[in-house]
């Protein structure tokens, strides 16, 4: 089979902050970024919508060739990766993978709290969705689980406004909300690709020894892992170092936007989804 790159899939731009953790940590393979820009954000769409979203967009990576697909979209693996990966893809693609990114999460996260209390903050999609209450109680029955939405985040970062004294408002509200669902929160998980943007404002509104958790290097770990266990795949991965981008908005935007998340300069290029 021929090999291709592994493709990376996000409804924006918040993605580029995962594949920036996997570059660092697997830098010898290709990959793809698609951002469906043009349909951002998904958090509060319905689950068909997101799922029909979602889909059209791993159908387009395979023909790219990508051989492994990875939902860098918590509201995507929230609301549409078991479906994909139980009814579409034995018929689309039987041999090829798609990967979320909340199963590694919740794998591990149980091992970064004392006091047994977490906090969640998501998208509306994420928390509606419960993927994580129900995750985290399969590998960590023990863990308390409170989940806050914060529907004004993505927003805000995606049209440059995070940094903005106004946005101060929005970002403590939201935390505020989270902590007073519980004083025993000791860590809380940035379970949107966005959120590492507003970290240090995070932060600054958590009281001291509460530790915040990004995805990026928890994803990264986790696929070094996996390519490990599924040589089967590892070996259908081209190996040039090489990264592109594309976008189904304005390439121009993509570029202006895409930098703060991806830590360089990006070019990207436009493309149509199929959709059916």
């Amino acid at each position: 089979m021929d090999s291709g790159p592994i493709g990376i899939f996000d409804s924006g731009y918040g993605g580029l902050t995962i594949l920036k953790d996997l570059i660092s940590a697997l830098p010898g393979y290709d990959y793809l970024y698609l951002g469906d820009n043009a349909r951002a954000p998904y958090g509060q769409r319905s689950f068909n919508t997101i799922y029909e979203y979602t889909l059209e967009s791993v159908r387009w990576l395979f023909s790219q060739a990508c051989p492994l697909v990875i939902l860098a979209c918590n509201t995507a693996s929230a609301k549409a990766l078991k479906n994909i990966q139980l009814f579409a893809l034995p018929e689309l693609a039987p041999d090829r993978k798609v990967l979320g990114v909340i199963r590694p999460t919740t794998e591990i996260i149980g091992n970064y709290t004392a006091s047994k209390h977490i906090g969640i903050l998501a998208t509306t999609g994420t928390v509606v969705s419960g993927s994580y209450l129900m995750e985290i109680k399969h590998f960590f029955p023990e863990i308390n689980v409170f989940q806050q939405a914060c529907p004004l985040w993505v927003p805000l970062i995606e049209n440059n406004e995070f940094q903005n004294p106004g946005a101060d408002y929005f970002i403590e509200k939201y935390v505020d909300q989270l902590l007073a669902q519980s004083p025993e929160i000791d860590m809380i998980l940035l379970a949107c690709t966005h959120y590492p943007l507003v970290r240090d404002k995070i932060i600054n509104f958590c009281p001291p020894g509460v530790n915040l958790m990004s995805q990026g290097p928890i994803i990264a770990t986790s696929l070094r892992s996996y390519l490990q266990k599924h040589p089967e795949i590892e070996s259908r991965l081209s190996k040039g170092s090489r990264y592109e981008f594309y976008t189904t908005d304005a390439e121009s935007d993509f570029d202006s936007h895409a930098s703060r998340y991806f830590g360089s300069p990006v070019k990207a290029r436009h493309t149509h989804l199929d959709h059916r």
